[in-house]
């Protein structure tokens, strides 16, 4: 009955499969094409030599404070205000060019700290900065 079909299903098969075989060899086919140019085509270039030595030129810190009755300060010296656009200018030409921080008292008018940040534009300073307390 059932005997006759289960005999011709464990029959042996004599050929090899060869797919994987095939799907192996295409794999390491397309792998040598990829590597095989890169590896030979190196060239050569005689490259220049560079030293890295670190800069230790750090730029100056200037501290410009205003009060609450408007007078300025540079870096604690009492500063005119005639003398704010030449002293501006001349840090603005110093290399390294300095940092500008600029602190306003929480009573001192918007103008006075606006009138800084415009001469300190004008001068040529690239950066300026705002200090502030944390609550």
């Amino acid at each position: 009955m059932a005997f006759g079909t289960q005999d011709e299903a464990d029959e042996v098969m004599n050929e090899i499969n060869m797919t994987p075989l095939v799907d192996v060899m295409l794999v390491l086919l397309i792998i040598f094409i990829i590597t095989v140019p890169v590896m030979k085509h190196a060239v050569n270039i005689d490259l220049p030599r560079a030293t890295n030595q670190p800069q230790d030129a750090t730029p100056e810190t200037i501290r410009l404070s205003v009060d609450a009755a408007g007078v300025y300060y540079w870096n604690e010296a009492t500063l005119a205000e005639a003398d704010l656009a030449p002293q501006l200018k001349a840090a603005a030409a110093r290399q390294p060019q300095p940092e500008l921080h600029i602190r306003g008292d929480k009573a001192v008018r918007y103008e006075r700290v606006a009138l800084v940040m415009a001469a300190a534009q004008q001068a040529g300073l690239k950066k300026i900065g705002f200090i502030t307390e944390p609550k």
